[in-house]
């Protein structure tokens, strides 16, 4: 069992997200933190514009990946096919990493429970995921229609009001125990 809690922490998760209820407000240019301003909270107007509009992505509003995804956008996470992320190329390979995660469970939804918190170029948000599993993760016994949660952080770096940097950090061993995932050797 510890193999597979390895195994699967080091090839699952490929996103995570966050959701802050409101419509993305339009930014003149299309630039959400160019030179961000702490509020009362540590936080900036910009970094809410930039996480909501991370959220509406990751909860399936692919139109957003072009206002806010660099073209050279570096992924740092664990992949479903075990690699690290650096082969997410731009707007489109985001959308495709968001749609593959979204094919297992197609009504998860994130929200924010920490955050946006700005550190110079840098904005983090813990965030909790819930949905329905829709089959289709590797090694899952669970039943589709088995309701899932599970927690994680995302720390972007923005430039020029654009993510240039994801990593993400999430607790797959939750996900996994709630999926009842084994391996061919636990069956």
């Amino acid at each position: 069992m510890q193999h597979l809690v390895a195994t699967t922490l080091t090839s699952f998760l490929i996103g995570g997200s966050v959701l802050v209820g409101s419509a993305v407000p339009a930014v003149p240019g299309g630039t959400f933190f160019a030179h961000p301003q702490p509020d009362r909270h540590g936080g900036t107007g910009q970094a809410q514009q930039l996480t909501r509009a991370w959220v509406q992505l990751w909860n399936g509003d692919y139109t957003l990946a072009e206002r806010i995804i660099s073209p050279d956008v570096r992924v740092r996470a664990a992949l479903l096919d075990g690699g690290d992320g650096s082969a997410v190329k731009g707007p489109g390979g985001m959308v495709d990493l968001v749609g593959q995660i979204r094919s297992a469970f197609p009504d998860l939804r994130f929200d924010v429970e920490v955050g946006p918190i700005v550190d110079g170029d840098h904005v983090v948000v813990r965030w909790v995921a819930n949905g329905t599993y829709g089959g289709g993760f590797p090694g899952a016994t669970a039943a589709p229609g088995t309701a899932v949660r599970f927690t994680g952080t995302d720390t972007l770096r923005v430039k020029r009001g654009l993510i240039t940097d994801y990593w993400l950090n999430a607790d797959t061993l939750l996900l996994v125990t709630q999926l009842k995932v084994t391996t061919a050797a636990d069956r």
